[in-house]
């Protein structure tokens, strides 16, 4: 229904400009469709109404005021507003959950009086009414509500009929309690298949009850699914540090992140996050910015170098000069590319509703005309009009309404226990069309954390000796590179007499009295032929390494090398391999180096390869892929990779990741375990598969047995019997899905 507001007019703006608003009262994707109908019909205005994110994305010309769309849409029986990013998002589930309880507490005992003669008590149809009125008037209030607003815009939905049904069986109901022998208190539901020409009227309550409660289940999952779409944008947006320690007039002063001042010096200490975006004033640390580059190694920043807000400040005070404050940070950018990428238009499996546009019509005249072809065969109105109820019942859409959302049920139930999330039905209909899938390196095919995978020591030196002499010079540090060497070289460890970190070459320590320096290849100085060749072919496979010198007389001498690497996963080759054989193009975008990207990629047996590219990159990658025309999906677990999931047709999150990427993609995986994506393809095109045979034979069904009731040949209850047994195959099919069996371990 239209809401009533009050605005100030908003004045006309230049030029064509992009205009969001929040669309209220939706109940199917024909509701989207006339809407946008309605908005193109302004001169100018072109408009995409999306039913899932229930936001209108318009492009209006100058003078077409905000204000004039916002009456648009209210003529057409919606309601609409600005987004307000300060106003909480409206619990939907919840109010259909509470009608559902409502509706399935009284239907019950309603449904097995009309089923169960021994339970027919004297007076039970009168209880029966009772029951069944709060149902239809207020557990059932959005189909009757929604099908008035269409009737006054001479248009039809599946809450048309619903309506229509419900009410022609309620008032039909209440007619013969109070007009013919059912409102006697000995009154038992006669049991035939067919109509008799001498029968009285009878009841129904229990397919009024049946219907609604049926329905409302559906619509309360559906609406569960539907609300997470809005939560990624949150969820990057509480990534950042909410409060920032400021230096002013050289005191340290801890304020709220709002009100930090452009050029201002703020202190980050070890641990925390870095507040904004800045450029580091004083000290030396290592910064953990894989959330932004999904770069594995935490990179060494020393004055003059430049932090990204919302990163991890690994090591070292850092003092830092704010350049870039709210909406210009990266993390809003990143936020701003999700929330783009989420309006795009999803397609939104929409088939009931497609089939209601013809469907419900031809229904209301069938019944129309069944009443009058009876009355005009000398029949009487009793017959006659109950055979009409019987075609609204039986056309009363309650399989083709569960068809999706019990499906839905059991395929997520089944992921859920083995470890995959799915987030709605439009997610299934992307894992069944997508030929090419992008994947993250890190912590995706990667473990996402440092690890000693070789120690090469010089001739005379044990492994033993190297591993404890690199360890105990790192255990002074805090840089994650030297925690990976220390818990390699165990409890091992020699005595630590002296240390020194040195940025951007390493660390300088005293080892039971004797000088040992772990450093960057680079800062080592002229290497023995053997050590160097070691180096380079480290680097040649990506791997991170680092040179141990050690006193030798007045120098320092190498004494091996110890090299790190983010390590493949146990499963990833297997994984992809199995991609491969559900027809699917595997593609390694990474925010990595190339060198370190082409040697994962080698390993697991991938051969496209994207490296070195930025959160915008990968969206750009995105584009690019499904620009050739396939749909593809992306597999992530960071920040980095929370705007390329949601771009993407269909986005895989992994359980280690953050929030940021969980939110933004359908579906999310709560192993680390690239084999269970393989599994949640499996499932999503096996759910999506017993969908469409539900809609099949929902459909086939009605058009099977609307003849039947027209013709008399079924009575309302037997036509209410069968419309439950639509609904109770719908639902034992989407059992089966139960069955599923994953392939990951």
């Amino acid at each position: 229904m239209s809401l009533p507001t009050t605005r100030t007019p908003t004045p006309p703006r230049a030029g064509r400009d992009s205009v969001e608003l929040d669309i209220e009262g939706m109940t199917c994707a024909s509701c989207a469709a006339r809407i946008e109908k309605k908005l193109r019909k302004i001169d100018g205005v072109s408009a995409s109404v999306n039913y899932a994110t229930e936001r209108a994305t318009i492009l209006a010309p100058a003078g077409v005021t905000v204000d004039d769309l916002i009456a648009v849409v209210e003529k057409t029986g919606y309601g609409a507003k600005l987004p307000d990013p300060t106003e909480p998002e409206p619990d939907r589930a919840g109010a259909l959950k509470s009608d559902l309880i409502l509706a399935a507490v009284l239907a019950v005992p309603v449904m097995a009086m009309a089923m169960i003669p021994a339970l027919q008590f004297p007076g039970w149809t009168w209880a029966s009414l009772a029951l069944a009125t709060p149902v239809y008037a207020w557990a059932g209030r959005r189909f009757h509500r929604s099908a008035i607003v269409n009737l006054r815009h001479r248009a039809t939905t599946m809450d048309t009929l619903i309506s229509m049904g419900t009410t022609a069986a309620y008032f039909y109901s209440l007619w013969a309690l109070f007009f013919t022998h059912a409102g006697s208190l000995h009154y038992t539901h006669p049991f035939t298949l067919t109509l008799g020409r001498s029968d009285g009227a009878s009841v129904y309550f229990e397919a009024v009850v049946g219907i609604i409660t049926f329905l409302l289940a559906g619509r309360w999952f559906e609406a569960r699914s539907r609300t997470q779409a809005s939560d990624a944008l949150r969820a990057l947006l509480t990534l950042g540090a909410t409060r920032a320690t400021a230096l002013r007039d050289g005191v340290e002063v801890s304020i709220p992140i709002g009100h930090l001042v452009l050029g201002e010096e703020f202190v980050v200490r070890p641990g925390e996050k870095i507040a904004t975006d800045g450029v580091i004033v004083s000290g030396v640390s290592a910064v953990d910015e894989s959330m932004i580059t999904g770069e594995s190694v935490p990179v060494d920043k020393a004055p003059g170098d430049k932090v990204v807000g919302a990163t991890l400040n690994a090591n070292g005070r850092l003092v830092v000069r704010a350049t870039a404050l709210g909406v210009d940070t990266e993390l809003s950018r990143m936020a701003r590319m999700v929330e783009e990428a989420q309006t795009r238009k999803a397609p939104v499996q929409a088939l009931a509703d497609t089939i209601s546009g013809v469907f419900v019509p031809v229904v209301l005249v069938t019944a129309a005309l069944t009443l009058i072809g009876w009355l005009l065969a000398g029949e009487a109105v009793v017959f006659a009009a109950t055979a009409a109820v019987a075609v609204l019942i039986i056309a009363c859409p309650c399989a083709l309404g569960l068809a999706t959302p019990t499906a839905l049920l059991v395929g997520t139930g089944r992921g859920a226990r083995m470890g995959v999330i799915i987030a709605g039905p439009d997610v299934l209909e992307h894992a069944r069309a997508i030929r090419t899938i992008a994947l993250d390196k890190t912590g995706t095919i990667t473990r996402g954390a440092l690890r000693v995978v070789g120690v090469t020591p010089a001739a005379g030196i044990s492994d033993a000796d190297l591993l404890r002499w690199a360890g105990t010079a790192e255990s002074g540090s805090e840089h994650p590179l030297a925690m990976a060497v220390v818990a390699a070289a165990g409890a091992e460890l020699g005595s630590l007499d002296a240390f020194e970190n040195v940025p951007g070459e390493g660390v300088r320590a005293r080892v039971d009295g004797v000088g040992v320096h772990v450093v960057r290849p680079d800062a080592a100085g002229t290497l023995p032929a053997a050590i160097g060749a070691v180096v380079d072919a480290a680097q040649g496979r990506g791997e991170t390494p680092v040179v141990v010198l050690r006193e030798t007389g007045a120098t320092m001498a190498a004494v091996g090398v110890v090299s790190l690497a983010d390590t493949v996963k146990d499963t990833s080759a297997a994984a992809i391999a199995r991609l491969r054989e559900l027809g699917l193009t595997p593609v390694l975008l990474t925010g990595d180096n190339e060198r370190a990207a082409r040697a994962v990629a080698d390993t697991v047996g991938i051969d496209q390869v994207r490296a070195d590219v930025r959160p915008e990159g990968k969206v750009a990658a995105i584009a690019e892929l499904r620009a050739g025309g396939a749909q593809v999906a992306m597999v992530g677990d960071g920040v980095n990779d929370a705007a390329a999931l949601a771009a993407s047709d269909l986005g895989i999150a992994m359980g280690s990741g953050t929030d940021a990427a969980k939110e933004a993609a359908g579906i999310t995986l709560m192993r680390s375990d690239l084999m269970v994506a393989v599994d949640a393809i499996r499932l999503s095109r096996a759910t999506l598969r017993t969908i469409r045979v539900n809609l099949f034979w929902a459909f086939a069904y009605n058009v099977a047995a609307i003849p039947l009731a027209a013709f008399g040949m079924l009575t309302p209850m037997i036509a209410g019997a069968a419309m439950a047994f639509s609904s109770v195959f719908v639902v034992a099919n989407s059992l089966l899905l139960r069955r599923f069996r994953p392939e990951s371990a």
